[in-house]
């Protein structure tokens, strides 16, 4: 996919700032009410806009070019903080919101005035619905870039803060209903119970979009390949240049964020000369990057197929 870096930047600060304003009125307003479920939304904002700073880590420091040391540049580190943002929301937010749930089941809570929590969970779900939308835009302008649907392209894309707003903000808007729904069968019952599962239900509902991040921003971090149809596709180009008998082994690997490395042993004719060879070779780097602009690296090898 193709490096939306710049955008993606804009996507996580708006995001960030939207988390942080929302943190702190959802802390008051638990404060105020005694609701385990509102605390437990701050402490999922609160852990948002830590998983924010850090996807703005992972932006920076993924856009630092090759050195000496590194000479496929620095795009995994990118990888690597999107990775521990996840791992923020995994333990400051599903953390707390069940144990402090499981805690107020069992003890038992007096709610006081929820008149604040109900206004902040409004502008909150107004707020957040404007980041997601913000994030949703960008997701749907890249589906059509690529000829694929949002929720498709979600799931395979390389850009980790993008991905990471999406699914956090997605998870933050259920919370909010949840946290509701929460608040008002403990006001109409009169049992913590109910406010007491919201709490964990927010916490399982971040459990999910954390591990889900996590193993998403692991396989990239590993070496993950390009998606089956864009290998498909980087094989015919390879294949239709006419110099090529056949492609003999394909490997594709995410160098970073919207950077894909290229590396495939290909069978020549044997009628092509070794300048026709350079030539080709040559042709076929051009014409792979001008189809992805996302290839950052081509390495193409001439490999005789053992029957010949």
């Amino acid at each position: 996919m193709a490096d939306n870096s710049g955008e993606s930047l804009g996507t996580v600060l708006v995001a960030g700032g939207a988390n942080l304003a929302i943190a702190v009125a959802k802390l008051i307003a638990g404060l105020i009410g005694g609701s385990a479920a509102m605390l437990s939304e701050a402490a999922h904002s609160a852990a948002d806009t830590v998983t924010e700073l850090l996807l703005l880590v992972s932006v920076r420091r993924g856009q630092r070019p090759a050195d000496g040391r590194h000479p496929f540049g620095h795009g995994k580190a990118g990888f690597f903080w999107a990775m521990m943002a996840a791992v923020a929301t995994l333990v400051g937010g599903a953390g707390f919101s069940i144990t402090h749930g499981v805690h107020e089941i069992s003890h038992g809570e007096d709610l006081g005035n929820l008149l604040p929590s109900y206004i902040v969970l409004a502008v909150s779900f107004a707020i957040e619905s404007g980041s997601f939308l913000n994030a949703l835009a960008q997701l749907r302008r890249e589906a059509r870039r690529h000829d694929v649907s949002p929720f498709r392209l979600v799931s395979i894309t390389s850009d980790t803060a993008l991905k990471a707003v999406v699914y956090e903000d997605a998870a933050a808007l259920v919370g909010l209903v949840i946290a509701a729904l929460g608040l008002l069968g403990s006001q109409v019952t009169g049992s913590a119970v109910w406010d007491g599962g919201a709490s964990i239900a927010i916490g399982l509902l971040l459990l999910v979009a954390a591990l889900t991040l996590i193993r998403s921003n692991l396989s990239l971090l590993i070496g993950q390949s390009a998606p089956d149809p864009v290998e498909k596709e980087i094989r015919e180009v390879l294949a239709a240049q006419p110099e090529v008998m056949s492609v003999v082994e394909l490997l594709t690997m995410y160098l970073g964020p919207g950077s894909l490395m290229v590396a495939a042993k290909i069978d020549f004719r044997d009628d092509a000369s070794a300048a026709g060879v350079e030539i080709a070779c040559d042709e076929l780097d051009r014409r792979l990057r001008d189809r992805y602009p996302a290839i950052s690296q081509v390495f193409l090898d001439p490999t005789p197929t053992r029957r010949r």
